[in-house]
């Protein structure tokens, strides 16, 4: 289950918004927005432990709250699986208004200390689109799909924030081509199964897949390597 924004976080994090376009997710935002929001920085930390970081964080799940909060008022019922999740992921980064927070934000998890925070962010957020369209897999199939939705979610932000086209149509254009690879890919897929020379270990592995199940609900948030889905 997904863990709210912890409020005063979130609004550390509006506050600090406006600076990072020039000092990125940085100290200096941090310690800039605590001085514009009146607390200190030593009673920040209580609740904000790794500064700038946790606003970044906070900024990308304040964005994956709106969009859950947005997409339930779209209706999808009727449509096919890559036309929702083709919605899904425009919506998501239409969401993000602000660009050069986004862009900051990718610069700041590149670094290798912080790529794991980046990737989780990403892998969360293709668990929400998925959860928001309705799937409800529980084998490999879980992982499989969201981890081809990540690497489609985080191409297509890369080419958002290079992306100067009118109504970002560009980078919807580039969705498209994304989203058709995937279903080639998965067309392939069902070919191979269906080939004489590779149905034997076809067999083998997908008796090994069926093995793998999806990580529990209940699963202690605080433990190390946790998904905040």
């Amino acid at each position: 289950m997904r863990r709210p924004v912890d409020p005063k976080v979130l609004e550390l994090m509006l506050t600090a918004l406006p600076n990072v376009a020039f000092d990125g997710w940085s100290n200096s935002t941090f310690v800039a927005a605590c001085r514009e929001a009146d607390i200190s920085e030593r009673k920040a930390r209580l609740f904000c432990p790794r500064g700038a970081l946790d606003l970044a964080i906070t900024f990308h799940k304040w964005g994956d709250d709106q969009f859950e909060t947005a997409f339930k008022k779209k209706k999808i019922s009727e449509l096919k699986v890559r036309e929702k999740i083709r919605k899904a992921v425009e919506l998501r980064i239409k969401l993000a208004s602000d660009k050069e927070a986004v862009r900051r934000g990718v610069v700041l998890f590149a670094l290798p200390i912080y790529a794991f925070e980046g990737s989780r962010l990403i892998w969360d957020t293709a668990d929400l689109i998925w959860e928001s369209i309705g799937d409800n897999s529980e084998d490999y199939n879980w992982y499989s799909k969201r981890a081809i939705l990540s690497a489609v979610y985080a191409s297509t932000v890369l080419y958002w924030l290079g992306d100067n086209s009118e109504g970002s149509e560009e980078t919807w254009h580039f969705l498209d081509r994304r989203i058709e690879d995937v279903m080639k890919f998965e067309k392939a897929k069902v070919q191979l199964k269906t080939n004489k020379f590779t149905r034997e270990f076809n067999g083998l592995t997908e008796k090994f897949l069926k093995t793998i199940k999806r990580p529990s609900r209940n699963i202690d948030p605080n433990l190390p390597g946790y998904l905040d889905t």
